[in-house]
């Protein structure tokens, strides 16, 4: 079995602005949606970066509990290093060289040298916790170290501007070496422990003001304000170490185990899930993608009622965080990524958990589209989440063969279908005169391609679009099979809507003067012939919806216009609306993320097309997954970001790890080995 290990030697500029370091980050998650993030070279230059997002019960969400660390080495003689976050530390000629950043097994380790002083800095989140153990171990000095330890803090929602003030003040409280900074009764205090021999803590009041400079170039109020109690401070002996741990949690479950249980117990966890990835943890890059993987399959512990819900079932809820470090649960991102987090992974439990908590959620045969930040209820603005059920459904039972889930769901299946046959929300119907699937409803965006800036729409596309058509031929299809072997009724009804779908859409969207397919007929301005990656699903799915004779051209076209070393562009060059670069102010970023922006996730419906049209060659179909293995150096190191530039050299943008991403790119990966 792989134990991963990504090393990337780190080293000093002295330009802050071109830095690197500051452009590549880390992550470390609790299976809650809460996590740990920062730079590799210790600067915090986003809202979302701090050792501590806890995930709390709704109405609270992701809330930020603990900023930032500065921390501190006196030396025998008196010379005083700082390493830890430059903007608390102020003494950037005194500070200990970080040599090294590595993930071993999916976790950070910061490596610090300086004439023969040698440190070593590692984090963990303990699994269903929302606690952080940060520890240090002296590996090399000539002489005992005296090791001090400021933490920062500023209490807000995750996603809340750097400038929010917080409501009323910050108490610390102590009781022996349990130390609690609390600030208003709603919000659960931060409890703050060192483990180390001789450990104390100095009262020490600071208020300090960070720039965060991604928040600048993003168009955001970039400085904040952090406040410390004060600093924790004990001696390192040479291969010593200390631990200290900052936790949401209630005190005895911080201390159920040791800092070195605590590390052997995730160590051993993070192996068993590799294991269980079977072929595709054989390999390195195999084996980080499904430790990336693990990161976005969560308990949602904000809605209690579901979780009441579902254990009075005897099951558990489960869902997919759809990006880190701004989404929650998306029915899109979850439906797609399924298959690559949780089949691929041997999760086969968890996936059908994540089944039937989205089916509990149907309305109107429609699953949420997401469900926002802090908030029980779901909003269902989606024409294609709930088609992408069907097609995770379809997967799951092929994967496991559970028959007895998809018996369960079918009676909702089949009442999804009417409502999209007679017609539910947001004009989501099918058009009785040809049997495609017509979708949009002002003010609203329903596809995948859903930016929307205030109350524009950059890419409403209403009318009738190719992808989703496509999917409604596979969900009838699909449909129709299942009702056959379970013997659910006649299935004539949508046998019939297959079938004039099918030889509607060959007649429709297939453009004789461009050779390839339309992306929405029937639109607000007619017909788009635009040259979009939403084409490609009609090769891709199990059944796929274009005539056979018609794959190769479509195919080509993609692969000359589209393709890149990390996905397809949204929209082709040449393209009056096609953006080269996805960057600036939330407007300029809206208005490029589906106008040529690369997106990571397309290369695995482009790879099942590329297979449909060359049978037999998965091999010569992993070379268009090479770009991803430099891409697991940059941005967040591990994981893979939701989009890129559209041009070299394909700078990434957007979450810096996101699920359907590194989901389709770990399916396809399976799906390349020697069959």
């Amino acid at each position: 079995m792989i134990d991963p290990v990504r090393v990337m030697p780190l080293h000093t500029v002295r330009d802050p602005d071109a830095d690197p370091h500051l452009k590549e980050e880390w992550l470390v998650t609790n299976a809650f949606g809460g996590y740990a993030s920062g730079t590799v070279g210790g600067a915090i230059t986003r809202r979302y970066h701090g050792y501590l997002v806890a995930a709390l019960a709704n109405p609270y969400g992701r809330v930020m509990m603990f900023n930032a660390l500065s921390e501190r080495l006196r030396l025998a003689g008196g010379r005083i290093l700082y390493i830890g976050t430059p903007e608390l530390t102020g003494s950037p000629e005194s500070t200990l060289v970080v040599t090294e950043f590595r993930l071993q097994g999916g976790l950070p380790i910061w490596r610090y040298e300086q004439d023969g002083l040698v440190l070593e800095k590692r984090l963990i989140m303990p699994r269903a916790q929302n606690t952080v153990h940060i520890t240090y171990r002296l590996l090399a000095a000539k002489d005992n170290v005296r090791l001090g330890i400021r933490p920062a803090v500023h209490f807000r929602s995750h996603d809340a501007p750097v400038d929010t003030r917080h409501d009323g003040e910050y108490a610390l409280t102590v009781k022996e070496d349990r130390y609690e900074i609390a600030a208003g009764a709603e919000l659960p205090p931060l409890r703050l422990t060192l483990h180390g021999d001789g450990a104390a803590f100095t009262f020490d009041r600071k208020w300090s003001t960070v720039t965060y400079r991604t928040e600048l170039n993003r168009g955001y109020a970039p400085n904040g304000t952090l406040w410390s109690p004060g600093y924790f401070r004990l001696d390192l002996e040479p291969l010593g170490s200390a631990t200290l741990v900052a936790s949401t949690e209630a005190w005895d479950t911080i201390h159920a185990l040791s800092p070195q249980d605590a590390l052997l117990a995730e160590t051993e966890r993070r192996r068993a899930l590799i294991g269980a990835g079977g072929a595709s943890g054989q390999d390195a890059l195999g084996a980080e993608l499904i430790l990336a993987a693990d990161q976005f399959l969560i308990r949602p512990v904000g809605r209690i009622e579901d979780t009441a819900r579902a254990r009075a079932s005897g099951e558990e809820v489960r869902t997919v965080i759809a990006g880190y470090h701004w989404f929650t649960d998306w029915g899109r991102d979850t439906m797609i990524s399924l298959e690559g987090l949780a089949l691929i992974t041997g999760r086969e439990i968890e996936a059908g958990w994540i089944l039937r908590t989205f089916s509990q959620y149907i309305k109107d045969g429609l699953i949420p589209n997401l469900f926002p930040e802090g908030e029980k209820q779901g909003l269902y603005h989606t024409a294609d989440a709930t088609l992408w059920f069907f097609h995770a459904v379809n997967r799951y039972v092929e994967r496991t063969g559970d028959r007895a889930l998809l018996r369960l769901i079918l009676p909702s299946l089949i009442e999804i279908a009417h409502c999209h046959l007679e017609g539910t929300h947001f004009g989501i119907r099918v058009d009785a005169a040809d049997g495609l699937l017509s979708q949009g409803e002002l003010g609203y965006q329903l596809t995948w391609m859903d930016a929307k800036v205030g109350d524009w729409v950059v890419t409403p596309r209403r009318g009738k679009a190719v992808e989703i058509n496509a999917l409604w031929y596979n969900t009838l299809r699909l449909l129709t099979r299942w009702m056959e072997e379970e013997s659910a009724g006649p299935a004539d009804l949508f046998k019939e809507a297959a079938r004039h779908a099918r030889e509607s859409f060959n007649a429709r969207f297939w453009n004789p003067k461009t050779g390839y397919l339309y992306d929405v007929i029937d639109g607000e301005t007619g017909d788009d012939d635009a040259c979009r990656p939403n084409q490609v699903f009609a090769i891709s799915l199990e059944y796929p919806v274009l005539d056979e004779l018609h794959w190769r051209a479509v195919l080509d076209v993609v692969t000359e216009k589209l393709l890149t070393p990390v996905g397809l562009r949204s929209l082709s060059p040449g393209h009056p609306d096609y953006k080269s670069k996805y960057y600036g102010d939330l407007r300029s970023r809206d208005a490029a993320y589906h106008q040529g922006t690369v997106w990571a996730w397309l290369i695995g419906p482009y790879i099942d097309a590329w297979l449909r049209v060359n049978p037999g060659n998965p091999r010569q179909a992993r070379q268009f997954l090479a770009g991803f293995a430099n891409h697991l150096s940059e941005a967040c190191v591990g994981s893979i970001s939701e989009v890129f530039d559209a041009e070299e050299p394909y700078t990434p943008r957007g979450c810096i790890a996101q699920a359907w991403s590194v989901a389709e790119v770990l399916r396809c990966w399976a799906k390349t080995q020697a069959e």
